[in-house]
């Protein structure tokens, strides 16, 4: 088409151009038009490389991060507590001391504080504050090439996130990054308040203290809803860096923040500018806090219920499950046998052990000179009480020494040595000028006694006879020193204390306290028994022979009986897992320990009911839901409603209540008149009890009750070795046994032993004074009977165990001159001295008193 000027359509002339005629121009804005084009498919190729980079990344970063469902159901770790019998702390079981305080409760300063300090604008932003990331990273640009850490803009959000997903405070972009994700996830599964409740109950504030409550308890020793603004502030400004803030260390810069923060706060209108400069001139304090427990001498107990509770939910539900562990320990009696069971040792110890010399050093320079800063670097023993103190030897002529008290400030003291002790050092190893000893100033200022730590060790259990809680342990000297609880962990033989079970297997057979049987030498094979006196009585009934602990009266009430029953019935009483069919068991050559021979004995105690000792009454969740109780005993409703609730008791009654009680008629003459007297020495209470002494004097023992309470005494050493020559457990373990029960029982009623029905008490002569037993129906007291040859199972020379005997007791040898039964004499029961199966017994050729108890 051509048009009226002669030229196409498109402005072009149909023909060739031609030069100096005005031919056809070039397109006009062609070169614009390209570059817009191009510039348009770079930006689109660019952004479209960028987005599937940018997708590819997100992709990279989002697998496997943390799903946030979880904290839909927030529980922090929350550490347990458990507490007395009397409800005191006893000790705190975490692995982060936390204290949970819900949004509701958290007061208003206090949120406050922590989001003027670290996320003013929480309460707007999506979880991330893009002006803030802005901000951080133009700053972290202009400090390029400085030693200044990289500025975060991480909300507080984006610190949950990191605390309770990503478990990782890496400076990286990818962690950033993936933080910045997670927290906008999170706001959209968590409401704003649960968010800042989940953060003031988990971030870490130092010392030790995990989320508001414990940090205000910590620096404050205050709940959180009596923190003023200077409190709260101060809290709020710790998050940023708990270690540069400590106000312990650096109260400056504490301070300074302290008062940036207040000054946030009064900018966001939260408190006014007046409260805010009157908070600003107080002085920060940080208040000394004592962490709750344990309660005094308890560690042996806590830490028996920690392992309890570890095995029974694990360790994580325990250090971390927020539980309320109420346990069964009397504070007031544990102090008390704590401090029987150090006395008892420290006279043993001061008796055998003598003076071993001081346990450190000096020079005399500084011994005459600057002597307490001497002392101030000396480390302490571990095993030292809490009333001892560490002194140095100012004057080895005079006897003055010197120590330190108090921590802020120290303050010197010196003192004479009492003269006893000097004494007493002198017979010993001495002491020079300079040393380095233990010592106890006295109380009435009279002068300082010296101590030592002992070598020998000991263990106490104190329980309910009617429902086995254990009102006091003690696991040996010091907690501090040695961890191991010889109450529950040590295995030692006990000796004569094992007796009264022997003799209740015979009660339980029908065997009368008024039988008789021949108090006279025995052999049987290698092994000779022997008594500890060294005498010998003829016939004896049962109830003198356990008063006074005769060995082979007991010898011969086994083989009468067979050790089988004795051995089914220590096994069901709990006292041994496993026990050999061999005579010497029966005068305690077994091995057992201080608690389950305290459950044995209240055992008998109960009436015969099994009694299985309960360190804990009931433990609750975070929640306070009972999670676990001691079930010892059961409530049933009476027979009517005018009945009342009926106690009933469902153990297992695993030996009668008649035979129980006779028994307990027994061992109250062994502490009224036998070998227990020193233990109920000034107690006007029916009480009953045995010694236990084992083989070389190794094991002191004294295991005793009341009509409501048992205590088992142990002494020995850690590695067994003997006490010593007459060290019984009468000497030793008796005067601690009295020492608690006089004590425990002050505060109770006074209490009778039960008499079961049908079981007649009766006083009559045993031929060796007036005696009271009960006896059941058809024994007549004071009657021996023929109960004829044989015995419960037959013995043979292996049975006694004399391949173990060890040849050790030469100096407790039969005195020459004594009389020795012949092989074919008989008891006044008419049985023969030896079982049936036995070879006959032949003349005692050595002095072996008998693998087993011994007094």
């Amino acid at each position: 088409m051509t048009l009226a000027d002669g030229s196409g359509r498109d402005g072009r002339t149909d023909g060739p151009s031609r030069p100096g005629t005005g031919g056809p121009r070039r397109p006009r804005y062609r070169m614009v038009r390209w570059l817009a084009g191009t510039t348009l498919a770079v930006v689109l190729l660019g952004g479209s490389t960028a987005g599937l980079v940018a997708w590819w990344e997100y992709e990279r970063l989002s697998e496997g991060l943390p799903t946030v469902d979880g904290l839909r159901t927030y529980q922090p770790p929350v550490m347990s507590r458990l507490y007395s019998g009397d409800d005191q702390v006893m000790a705190e079981l975490a692995a982060e001391r936390r204290i949970f305080v819900p949004y509701s409760a958290i007061p208003e300063r206090v949120r406050s504080a922590f989001l003027a300090a670290e996320d003013q604008k929480f309460f707007s932003h999506g979880g991330v504050d893009p002006m803030a990331i802005l901000r951080a990273g133009l700053t972290d640009m202009m400090m390029h090439g400085t030693k200044h850490r990289p500025i975060g803009a991480s909300t507080i959000t984006q610190q949950v996130a990191r605390i309770m997903l990503l478990g990782s405070n890496a400076v990286s972009i990818d962690r950033k990054i993936k933080e910045a994700l997670l927290a906008m996830r999170l706001e959209q599964t968590l409401g704003k308040e649960q968010i800042l409740e989940i953060y003031l109950n988990e971030i870490y504030l130092g010392e030790g203290a995990y989320g508001i409550a414990a940090a205000a308890q910590t620096y404050f020793n205050k709940p959180l809803d009596q923190l003023d603004n200077a409190e709260a502030a101060f809290l709020g400004a710790l998050p940023k860096s708990p270690t540069n803030y400590n106000p312990h260390r650096f109260v400056q810069a504490a301070t300074a923040r302290r008062n940036w923060v207040l000054d946030r706060m009064a900018d966001l209108k939260v408190i006014t500018p007046e409260d805010a400069r009157a908070a600003q001139s107080e002085p920060l304090v940080p208040a000394n806090f004592t962490r709750p427990g344990p309660v005094p001498s308890s560690e042996w107990f806590a830490e028996e219920v920690r392992r309890e509770l570890i095995e029974r939910y694990g360790i994580g539900t325990t250090m971390e499950g927020g539980l309320s562990v109420h346990t069964s320990l009397d504070s007031h009696l544990q102090q008390v046998a704590t401090t029987a069971l150090r006395d008892g040792l420290l006279r043993y110890d001061r008796a055998h052990g003598g003076w071993r010399g001081a346990f450190g050093h000096v020079d005399e320079s500084e011994a005459t000179g600057d002597w307490a800063n001497a002392l101030a670097h000396v480390t302490p023993p571990a095993a030292m009480l809490e009333q001892w103190r560490v002194a140095v030897v100012l004057s080895a002529a005079t006897g003055r020494v010197g120590w330190l008290e108090g921590r802020d400030p120290v303050v010197p003291h010196t003192g004479e040595l009492l003269a006893r002790d000097r004494a007493w050092i002198r017979s010993g190893k001495g002491v020079q000028t300079g040393d380095v000893l233990l010592v106890e100033p006295q109380a009435d200022g009279s002068g300082v006694a010296i101590r030592q730590v002992p070598r020998v060790e000991g263990a106490l259990a104190t329980i309910d006879v009617h429902t086995g809680r254990v009102m006091a342990m003690v696991g040996g000297w010091s907690f501090k020193e040695s961890q191991f609880n010889r109450a529950t962990q040590a295995a030692r033989q006990p000796g004569s204390s094992f007796k009264p079970f022997v003799y209740l297997a015979a009660m339980e057979q029908g065997i009368s306290p008024s039988q008789k049987f021949d108090d006279s030498p025995v052999s049987y094979g290698e092994w000779h028994p022997n008594n500890y006196e060294k005498d010998f009585w003829g016939p004896t009934t049962l109830h003198d022979a356990l008063r006074e602990s005769r060995n082979l009266v007991t010898i011969r009430l086994a083989a009468q009986i067979g050790m089988k029953p004795v051995a089914a019935l220590a096994q069901t009483l709990g006292l041994t897992h496993s026990m050999p069919l061999v005579l010497p068991a029966a005068l305690g050559a077994v091995e057992t320990t201080v608690m389950h021979e305290a459950a044995a004995y209240a055992t008998i105690a109960n009436g015969g009911r099994l009694v299985t000792p309960t360190l804990i009454d009931d433990i609750k969740d975070r929640n306070g839901n009972v999670m676990w109780r001691a079930d010892s005993l059961a409530w049933q409703a009476g027979g009517t409603p005018a009945d009342g609730p009926q106690m009933v008791d469902t153990r297992p009654q695993v030996v009668s209540a008649a035979s129980a009680s006779q028994i307990v008629a027994m061992m109250q003459d062994v502490i009224r008149r036998g070998t227990g007297v020193r233990a109920g020495a000034g107690i006007d209470r029916p009480i009953a009890g045995k010694t236990g002494t084992s083989q070389d004097f190794n094991d002191a023992w004294f295991a005793g009750f009341s009509p409501d309470l048992v205590t088992v005494v142990w002494v020995g050493f850690d590695t067994p070795q003997s006490l010593g020559k007459n060290e019984t457990g009468g000497v030793i373990a008796g005067p601690i046994w009295n020492q608690v029960m006089k004590a425990a029982l002050s505060t109770r009623p006074r209490l009778d032993f039960r008499v079961p029905e049908g079981v007649q008490l009766a006083r009559y002569d045993t031929g060796m004074g007036m005696a009271i037993d009960a006896f059941k129906p058809g024994q007549v007291p004071g009657v021996s009977v023929d109960l004829g040859a044989g015995s419960g199972m037959t013995l043979t020379a292996a049975d006694t165990g004399a391949e173990n005997m060890p040849d050790s007791e030469t100096d407790m040898a039969t005195t020459p001159g004594s009389p020795v039964a012949a092989p074919d004499s008989t008891t006044s029961a008419g049985h023969t001295a030896a079982a049936p199966g036995v070879p006959p017994a032949s003349q005692p050729s050595g002095g072996d008193i008998g693998m087993g108890g011994l007094y």
